[in-house]
């Protein structure tokens, strides 16, 4: 008989045997400590974690099993390792550094919010097809002014298509595997982006 724990990540709530838990804790507590900026740590952290209860979700489907570390190996494998991702400055030199695993991303189709002019549909598009947004939208405009159902198919697919919200949601929406590296990256650009635009 095996104690079970309910763990609440990334805003779901999970039952986890014991072994499981320990592994995951010691794991999310090794990778904390690879981020020295505070604010960089705490965004990491939620879109790691938001991306673990993803993995988590589609591994349990819809039969609500506990997460047994199987499951937490498999979860690690795909997010990788957290000394894989260690800071350039702290590694030290001639060692190489082995990357992540064989995971491969799978591209899925968001409206883009840092690359909108109205919903980010256009940004969304592009960033999903590999073409410039701008595309998009002299086509819609076209449609718009030649067929005149241009902007009722813009509402449609700003309706049915949902918003990046999360560093991993941008990163499936440009078909980059979500890994601790490139979450961390995208974080440390979203700051660099925000840094910038507050220069007077």
């Amino acid at each position: 008989m095996k104690t079970t724990i309910t763990v609440n990540l990334g805003g779901l709530v999970f039952h986890i045997d014991n072994d499981a838990y320990k592994m995951l804790n010691t794991y999310l507590i090794a990778i904390e400590k690879q981020f020295n900026s505070e604010a960089e740590r705490k965004d990491i952290m939620a879109d790691i974690e938001t991306r673990i209860a993803e993995l988590f979700t589609e591994m349990l489907g819809k039969k609500r099993d506990v997460i047994r570390k199987e499951e937490v190996l498999k979860v690690i494998e795909i997010v990788g390792q957290p000394e894989d991702f260690m800071e350039e400055e702290t590694s030290p030199p001639g060692t190489s550094r082995k990357k992540s695993t064989t995971y491969q991303a799978t591209k899925k189709l968001y409206r883009d919010p840092d690359n909108r002019v109205l919903g980010g549909v256009c940004g969304g598009l592009g960033a999903y097809f590999n073409i410039d947004p701008l595309v998009f939208r002299i086509l819609f405009i076209l449609i718009f002014f030649g067929m005149g159902s241009g902007l009722i198919i813009y509402i449609i697919l700003w309706i049915v298509i949902p918003e990046a919200h999360t560093t991993a949601q941008k990163l499936e929406m440009r078909g980059e595997p979500i890994t601790i590296e490139n979450i961390k990256k995208a974080v440390r650009e979203e700051f660099e982006n925000v840094r910038k635009n507050m220069k007077f």
